[in-house]
């Protein structure tokens, strides 16, 4: 899999078409029985002009973008009585064309329905002139006043039922913008947009793009965000934001902060989120105060157990001593941490390097230098190339440990292809091997990382973890696709991989039945899905955050959505002992300066 960045700018450089040439020129306006822009957009998703060519098409320049996808939107400032017809339309121009904001046009070419991502990737199409030729009439026009999407503006309901007999497809529906949010968004496709003091519920990425919210009571959360709590809580007033001008005017916005007054700008379609308002008019960033969490630290008769996705690291990344402040100052040092993403000693390079003993070694010293413990460690380095991820970086699951209030069991000396079993040892259940993999060469694995699972003794009592990283969710198709509902294919592995993680659990409570388990790490799946409850079935395991409020689970944000990926999972002996104490430590998902994309998880509790 490509890196974000790299497949990001790879995607802003795609054309919808090859060829282009653009004429600007002054003359007369243009014919009245011209097609209008409301009579290409129509009332469903698909132009019934596509694939046609239009002649003189009228309207006023309202954005111009000569980055990416370069080209200009027009839109006509006689609308028709029709609120389901957009009267925006996106002119591609494949070059920066020379035409200016105020100026009145009339466009020659070809209406094309492109779709950003291709077909396979199920967006939805974005209705373009391409191949265009056109004439500049007039300069300095007023831009037609935008439309203001608010709270009152987009409906409840997010999208309609996709058409059976179009195998799910909403492009062929007439739109229903008072009834759907889906509809209404696309009724004003390609039209100049507005909306006031919005609050950030995605921060800035590095593409300059946020999102907001014109909901702001929306499945709200106390630090500002909007929290996705099921597959029918789409979370409708979320749109995302991008901008026409230079990425150093772009504002770093975190979770909770509001762009203050009035942001403006023709409304797109992206690959990246669905629906985006591409900025000529910025608000003022007003900050909201959201700070990073501090959790508490464990008592003394406390185990803490903590996982920590660190997103790719390996020896060359420049986090460490960020990683290591977060783990000391805001996790307060727990007693054992799972690590994801923890690539080999050579990062990317793909030369069959598969120890990553460079860059544990590397964390744990920058862990004492900011005054935390001298952890140790344990993992199981990997089959070159076999688990996934970036190519050439190996990555993989990894034990810190604290020898002060933990050891660890050694036995078996477990490798990448010899699955850990279930003994009873004194009466007790025990590992075959420890450190050890679970059932490595079930094909719920297959180009994924293998659960790491270990033996731990606190305080006289053991304690078995289970490190997980399970399948991503790349290659779903997103919450605006064409297809209502959208095809969650990626789920299919990760179901397979929860019932492998739920049988071994079921192994060692059959053994010992009242033994202490903990199944952790990023889990690629929210605490609602059907991925949960396979690793909950039949009670061996319950996912922890659940002892939340709804309104505070989540650990990842992803297009404006506050959600749960990363989990900890814990058996019956430590659900119900008691004193159980869970917290999804906030300081990297609602961040614009984030380290990693997801947020730790601690569990503390008494074995």
């Amino acid at each position: 899999m490509a890196s974000k960045s790299s497949a990001r700018l790879a995607a802003l450089t795609v054309a919808a078409v090859c060829s282009v040439t653009s004429t600007v020129v002054l003359t007369s306006p243009a014919h009245a029985d011209s097609v209008r822009v409301h009579d290409i957009q129509g009332n469903t998703r698909q132009s019934p002009y596509a694939g046609r060519q239009v002649t003189d098409v009228a309207g006023i320049v309202t954005g111009v973008r000569g980055y990416g996808s370069r080209g200009f939107w027009i839109q006509d400032p006689r609308p028709d009585a029709d609120p389901a017809t957009s009267e925006g339309v996106f002119v591609f121009t494949n070059s920066v064309p020379e035409v200016a904001v105020g100026d009145a046009v009339t466009v020659s070419g070809t209406v094309t329905e492109y779709v950003p991502g291709g077909t396979s990737s199920g967006n939805q199409s974005l209705t373009e002139i391409t191949r265009p030729t056109f004439t500049v009439v007039s300069r300095g026009n007023a831009v037609p006043a935008a439309t203001t999407v608010s709270a009152r503006s987009v409906p409840r309901a997010y999208a309609p039922e996709g058409d059976e007999d179009a195998n799910g497809s909403v492009g062929g529906l007439t739109l229903r913008p008072a009834t759907y949010a889906l509809d209404y968004y696309e009724s004003l496709e390609g039209m100049n947009v507005q909306v006031a003091d919005a609050r950030v519920v995605g921060a800035s990425d590095p593409y300059t793009e946020l999102w907001v919210t014109v909901k702001p009571g929306e499945n709200a959360n106390r630090r500002g965000g909007t929290v996705y709590g099921s597959y029918d809580s789409q979370n409708t007033g979320r749109l995302q934001i991008q901008s026409l001008g230079t990425p150093a005017d772009f504002p770093e916005a975190n979770v909770g902060d509001t762009l203050a007054g009035t942001t403006a700008g023709p409304l797109d379609y992206n690959q990246y989120g669905g629906y985006t308002m591409v900025a000529n008019t910025l608000g003022t960033l007003r900050a909201g105060g959201t700070e990073r969490e501090t959790t508490r630290a464990q008592k003394r008769d406390e185990l803490a157990v903590a996982t920590y996705n660190v997103e790719n690291l390996d020896p060359s990344d420049d986090t460490f001593a960020a990683h290591a402040e977060a783990i000391v100052h805001h996790l307060a040092s727990p007693d054992i941490v799972s690590l994801e993403e923890i690539q080999d000693d050579n990062g990317a390079t793909d030369d069959g390097t598969v120890a990553a003993d460079a860059t544990v070694g590397r964390l744990i010293d920058a862990i004492v230098a900011a005054g935390g413990p001298r952890y140790d460690w344990r993992g199981i380095d990997p089959v070159d190339g076999a688990d996934g991820g970036q190519p050439g970086g190996n990555i993989r699951q990894a034990f810190l440990f604290n020898p002060d209030r933990v050891s660890f069991t050694d036995r078996g000396a477990g490798d990448a292809t010899t699955a850990t079993g279930v003994t009873k040892v004194r009466g007790k259940a025990a590992l075959t091997h420890s450190p050890g993999r679970v059932d490595p060469a079930n094909a719920a694995w297959e180009n994924s990382r293998k659960p790491l699972a270990g033996e731990f003794v606190f305080r006289g009592r053991t304690v078995v973890v289970i490190a997980n990283h399970f399948n991503s969710k790349g290659g779903d198709q997103g919450l605006t696709a064409q297809y209502q509902p959208p095809s969650r294919s990626s789920e299919t592995q990760r179901h397979l991989q929860a019932r492998v993680v739920n049988t071994f659990v079921k192994e060692v409570l059959a053994t010992q039945r009242n033994a202490d388990v903990i199944a952790l790490g990023d889990i690629n799946d929210f605490e609602f899905s059907r991925t949960t409850r396979i690793l909950e079935e039949d009670g061996a395991l319950w996912s922890a955050v659940k002892s939340l409020p709804r309104s505070e689970r989540y650990s990842y944000v992803y297009q404006g959505n506050s959600q749960v990926l990363d989990q900890i999972l814990v058996s019956p002996s430590i659900r119900w002992g008691g004193r159980l104490s869970y917290d999804s430590v906030h300081i990297n998902a609602e961040f614009h300066d984030q380290v990693s994309d997801h947020d730790p998880q601690v569990l503390r509790f008494r074995p």
